[in-house]
């Protein structure tokens, strides 16, 4: 190459370093060193922590052995610095990867040199040195903002093959990259997690050696072959809120008494929680106490492994122990016991106020979760099954929140408060456990709403012995026994919760059994929807109880109760039963629609039933038997395709001021020796006569309107002695009475009138005593069929079901 053309490069070089800058160079510099600026902000808490490579800005000034390589590779003479100028000496510690080679140089490193090869350079740096790299030009920040290069380091430092990230104390969740709001999850990951401490057993390769212990290889990480080890190294630390990382391994023997602010976390690939173990068998494996008011255990798995041959008793031993005023929270976290006694996680005393969610407390030998004690605490979407004993206990006036909680497949009772024990329980989920999914006993109140309760090998909910509690809003369904079961005394609220599907019953209350059964949905139970016996006395109101296969309501055994303004349709036997010395009192219930009888009283069947509307039942509305005496009023009985009320079979009953009507038999049977008292009733527009009475009825009948039926306004026959005074007999299709078949009767001061065939039609030989009767008004068609003693044909009556 000639020397003018050697001058003339020399010149254009030097014409450039004068070169003043254009204003659209201006401003591209302006922006890159704002988005530079923001970029060292960020990660400037990242690198006052732990010192990586101190790399430094490109600098603008060349060197002369730099300008001579540049000069040789094109060729040219090598352009000399001036004399006076020193050269900068590249510090030991700066990547010569990232020194520029001069202007040219440094253009291609930044601008030309393909995507593929910066990223390859970039994946040999570690993170500080990738932050940092990111500062140096606006190409290079988006290269080191590259998700593949972050997710190395991830796995490298956390060994995580997900983000997780930590954007709030105690807060950790792992992410979705693809789903996640963020543009780099793995470097926010990073970026959160860094200032954490190791434990890291058995990876001597991974570590410089150093005085104070051991730190990852060419990072300024601290970390610890054991967790004792990194939490007494914590403890003297001024600082609190540590983050202490557990990683992948077994740590057995470990004594983790935790009293002060720290956050310990697994940290493996996979699967994190079955990797991360920590297992003791002699005590406790950890306990939270006073101070750890804001500590922090997640995603490990938490053993209690005691040796079956040791004497050592462990009933005070457990996997997870929280106590004495602190409120740590433990988070996605596996909490088993093999001892078979005590429990895997146990929260006792005042101050207890733990949050404890995710976790799953399977196939212990035990208890699963223990509240005692005056403890507290906000447990949820938890999975607590397979457990020997009870998935739940919450005694001795522990309050505990449990939200959202699976409980399922336990070895005996799902949950179970007692001795005063409380609770408030929203949105579980209870199935398949062997005994009953709920039990409160011994003056327990817990609080249990939106849950479901189902499938359970026994009962759905247990209250016994004092019990109390309140169950409003849940599903009780699918139980092998009734699906809420009441006795000793107990007064709990059952309260707008679907109860259906049982094996058995529904609400089965017994043994001086108490509570408000209020504004329920029952239905489609094998047995009764609601059963009450053994002096049992509850309140039963505002419920829906339907089609059930059996009866609607049934007491027994001298049950009592006050069951009012329910809607009790379309069971396949009784609406109502009531047997046995039993004496509730219904009031304005709707009892319709019933496959047999509307209320059915027998064998001693006793109470009150009081304005109610029984209507449109296949049999008769209401039926008295076997020496049952209700007292029925101010009821409203229509539509039974059987008649209104059947009393028979030495019944008896107080049956008054009642409206009795459009039934297709008669309004009121008596018959088989039977004796009630029917008072002030309306008893009309039947379909048949009014009131029948034979096969040795009895009865007293006074001062009832009884008109406009089709048939007889009272048909007397078969050898029936009644009582009637002071009725009003009238309108009727055929006679207004009739008296026949040896029958007699006494009737004293009756109206009998505008009748069809007559007002008094008797039998030959038939000789009743009559006393001050009215009888007017009467039409004579039936007058010739008497005298023929042949009764007509419009007067034959069908004999009732029974």
């Amino acid at each position: 190459m000639s020397s003018r053309t050697t001058r003339s490069t020399t010149l254009r070089a030097r014409n450039l370093r004068k070169r003043p800058m254009t204003r659209s160079l201006q401003r591209r510099r302006r922006s890159r060193e704002t988005s530079v600026g923001e970029e060292s902000e960020e990660y400037q808490a990242m690198g006052d922590v732990q010192e990586g490579y101190n790399l430094r800005k490109t600098t603008r000034r060349r060197t002369a052995s730099a300008d001579d390589a540049m000069q040789q590779r094109l060729g040219g003479a090598s352009v000399t610095a001036s004399p006076s100028r020193k050269r900068r000496r590249m510090p030991a510690d700066v990547n010569p990867v990232l020194q520029p080679i001069g202007r040219i140089g440094a253009k291609y490193l930044q601008e030309d040199l393909p995507d593929e090869v910066m990223l390859k350079i970039f994946s040999y740096l570690q993170e500080n040195d990738l932050s940092r790299a990111g500062l140096v030009c606006k190409r290079f920040n988006n290269l080191a903002n590259d998700t593949e290069l972050w997710k190395n380091l991830v796995k490298e430092v956390f060994q995580y093959t997900q983000p997780l990230l930590h954007p709030a104390p105690r807060d950790f969740k792992f992410v979705q990259p693809h789903e996640c709001d963020l543009a780099n999850p793995w470097k926010e990951s990073f970026k959160q997690l860094h200032r954490g401490y190791h434990v890291w057993k058995d990876h001597k390769k991974r570590f410089d050696s150093d005085t104070k212990g051991r730190k990852l290889k060419g990072r300024t990480i601290m970390c610890f072959d054991t967790i004792e080890q990194a939490y007494s190294h914590l403890e003297s630390l001024e600082a609190e809120d540590h983050l202490l990382l557990v990683h992948e391994g077994t740590y057995v023997g470990e004594y983790l008494f935790i009293d002060m602010n720290i956050s310990i976390i697994g940290a493996a690939p996979g699967d994190v929680v079955d990797k991360v173990v920590i297992e003791r068998e002699n005590e406790s494996t950890v306990q939270f106490s006073e101070g750890a008011r804001n500590a922090y255990v997640g995603y490990v798995t938490i053993k209690f492994s005691p040796d079956i041959t040791s004497s050592v008793p462990h009933h005070r031993h457990y996997a997870l122990e929280i106590s004495d005023n602190c409120s740590p929270m433990v988070d996605h976290c596996r909490i088993k016991s093999t001892s078979v006694v005590g429990a895997a996680v146990c929260v006792s005393s005042q101050g207890a106020d733990p949050i404890i969610k995710h976790c799953v407390i399977k196939d212990c030998e035990n208890v699963g979760l223990y509240v005692t004690d005056y403890a507290q605490g906000v447990y949820e979407h938890n999975e607590i099954s397979g457990n020997a004993l009870a998935g739940i206990w919450v005694k001795n006036h522990a309050n505990p929140i449990m939200r959202k909680n699976h409980i399922h497949h336990g070895r005996d009772v799902g949950v179970f408060t007692f001795d005063n024990g409380l609770g408030y329980f929203d949105s579980c989920n209870i199935h398949n456990n062997r005994i009953a999914g709920f039990e409160v006993k011994a003056g327990a109140n817990p609080t249990v709403v939106n849950c479901e309760i189902h499938h359970g090998q026994t009962g759905g909910i247990y209250v016994h012995e004092n019990g109390r509690g309140q169950f409003v809003d849940n599903k009780i369904h699918s139980n092998n026994f009734a699906g809420v079961w009441i006795t000793s005394g107990s007064d709990p609220t059952i309260r707008k919760n679907e109860i259906y599907n049982g094996q058995q019953g529904g609400v089965y209350i017994f043994g001086d059994g108490k509570g408000l059964i209020e504004l329920n949905n029952i239905h489609g139970n094998a047995l009764a929807g609601i059963q009450i016996r053994t002096n049992s006395n509850p309140i039963v109101r505002h419920n829906k109880i339907h089609h059930g296969q059996h009866g609607g309501i049934y007491v027994h055994e001298k049950g009592k109760g006050l069951i009012e303004e329910n809607e009790v349709y379309s069971n396949t036997l009784a609406g109502v039963w009531i047997t046995t010395g039993s004496q509730p009192t219904l009031r304005r219930n709707r009892i319709h629609s019933g496959k047999q009888v509307g209320v059915y009283f027998y064998d001693n069947g006793h109470g009150k039933l009081e304005d109610n509307d029984i209507f449109n039942h296949l049999y008769s509305g209401v039926q008295i038997r076997t020496g049952s005496n209700p007292t029925i009023t101010k009821n409203k009985i229509w539509g039974g395709q059987n008649g209104g009320i059947l009393v028979y079979n030495s019944g008896l009953g107080v049956i008054e001021y009642n409206e009795i009507f459009d039934n297709a038999m008669a309004g009121i049977w008596i018959k088989t020796d039977s004796n009630p008292v029917l008072r002030h009733n309306k008893i009309h527009d039947g379909r048949d006569g009014g009131i029948c009475i034979f096969n040795g009825g009895k009865g007293v009948l006074e001062e009832n309107d009884i008109f406009r039926n089709a048939q007889a306004g009272v048909l007397i026959s078969t050898q029936s002695h009644p009582v009637l005074r002071r009725n009003r007999i009238y309108d009727g299709q055929a006679a207004g009475v009739e008296i026949t078949n040896n029958a007699t009767a006494s009737l004293e001061h009756n109206k009998i009138f505008n009748n069809k065939f007559g007002g008094l039609c008797l039998a030959s030989g038939v000789n009743p005593t009559l006393k001050d009767n009215s009888i007017y008004g009467n039409h004579n068609a039936v007058e010739k069929a008497v005298a023929a003693d042949v009764r007509p044909a419009t007067q034959q009556s069908a004999t009732p079901s029974v």
